[in-house]
């Protein structure tokens, strides 16, 4: 284990650049993601306070002057990546894409400040961070869910985090590609075919880039424009969660953000509204046809982590966590390995992945200790077996993605040094 902590550290300061850490050290994803920096920041706050903030900071000084904080920032002219700041053409401060990603940097943030002793130098810091992600769940509240229901929509698969997932194959299928587009993937010369997205993933993703490139990424027209608009379980949990976390930091650093009550009241509501009693699990909503997107993934389950006031749904959720993907010997598997959609290698649609374990077994540390501590084990096992790679077949523990990923070495940190 300490090999592997020392390991897990060097990782991180290999891939950091100038205030900031690459996802990986190969050319997959040359630029800074938001849901990766958060993640990364966790595991630098164990050995490093000062990395851990920069991170962050780094990261929301890309935040647009409306409050979005965009999903990619490009620190520099690299092109090798696609889609590249050449073709996004939006950022302020720092070329950026023009879409988000899962706000989970209020719940990073809540841990890391309950983790460490915070001197009056980092004081200052850590208002100004929180200050900035209360203006990101501002424009959440007011630009994803103008309607007020309650609920937040993502409007493009890449907002998701979990790109290519099944859950999107639907809303997807309904979007009249742009027979006029002109790109080169850059991700299939650095990593496997048979582990990316699809060619037809990608000429979607690409024509709803464009949708919003020509509105100039305005807010105000996204979410009625958008040729996709899903209320996600997952995020909204994500969401939640981080609504509450910033909450109570607020009130430990004298900040009055009372006004998030209101919407952590109806987002709790109108969540728990999603549970389908006949499945026994929470369905994400397409909101262009109304329809429910009924598909076992691995992320209807970061409801947990939401830590909803119901008991009764919560132990349903447990219930069938502990049965999806049983069969196997890694866990937990992006989809149901038994769901006709699932694939063993391809990203998001079968793959094992760190991050969906580290938030699934937040949410059930509170829930089932013995289940949440078998979670926190066979995660570890798994990264000390494997190593700190992007995600692993759940049948035999194969590697896939990119190697010296970061938030793989990040959240093992934190799985084995907390407390």
């Amino acid at each position: 284990m300490k090999q592997r902590i020392e390991e897990a550290k060097k990782i991180l300061l290999d891939n950091r650049k100038n205030g900031y850490t690459l996802p990986t050290n190969n050319k997959l994803y040359p630029a800074q993601w938001n849901w990766d920096s958060a993640f990364i920041a966790l595991g630098y706050s164990y050995f490093n306070l000062d990395y851990a903030l920069e991170e962050m900071e780094t990261l929301l000084a890309g935040q647009w002057d409306d409050g979005m904080i965009p999903h990619i920032l490009f620190h520099d002219d690299d092109t090798t990546y696609f889609p590249n700041h050449t073709t996004w053409k939006c950022g302020k401060n720092i070329p950026s894409s023009g879409i988000t990603q899962p706000p989970v940097i209020a719940s990073i943030l809540k841990i890391i400040l309950g983790n460490q002793e915070i001197n009056e130098g980092h004081n200052n810091r850590v208002v100004q961070i929180i200050k900035k992600i209360k203006k990101y769940h501002d424009w959440f509240i007011k630009f994803r869910d103008p309607n007020k229901t309650g609920l937040i929509s993502i409007l493009h698969p890449w907002e998701s985090g979990y790109d290519n997932s099944p859950i999107w194959d639907v809303p997807m299928s309904n979007i009249n590609v742009d027979k006029e587009l002109h790109y080169q993937r850059r991700d299939l010369e650095v990593s496997n075919s048979d582990e990316r997205p699809l060619k037809k993933d990608y000429d979607r993703y690409i024509t709803i880039r464009d949708q919003f490139r020509e509105v100039n990424y305005d807010p105000n027209k996204l979410y009625n424009i958008s040729v996709f608009n899903v209320v996600d379980v997952g995020f909204n949990a994500i969401f939640l969660k981080a609504s509450k976390d910033l909450l109570k930091i607020s009130k430990s650093f004298d900040l009055d953000f009372q006004d998030l009550n209101e919407f952590i009241s109806l987002n709790e509501k109108r969540l728990l509204g999603l549970f389908s009693e006949e499945n026994n699990n929470f369905l994400s909503q397409d909101l262009k046809t109304n329809n429910n997107l009924n598909i076992p993934s691995i992320t209807n389950y970061f409801t947990l982590f939401a830590d909803l006031n119901d008991d009764k749904i919560n132990k349903k959720l447990i219930a069938n966590l502990k049965n999806h993907n049983s069969d196997e010997k890694y866990f937990f598997s992006s989809i149901d390995p038994k769901h006709e959609t699932f694939n063993e290698k391809r990203y998001w649609r079968g793959p094992v992945w760190i991050n969906c374990n580290w938030l699934v077994y937040q949410g059930l540390k509170n829930k089932d200790k013995e289940y949440s501590n078998l979670l926190k084990k066979r995660t570890i096992e798994l990264i000390e077996e494997k190593g700190f790679h992007e995600y692993y077949s759940c049948k035999n523990g194969n590697v896939m993605g990119a190697n010296n990923f970061s938030w793989s070495a990040s959240l093992y940190l934190d799985l084995v040094l907390e407390n």
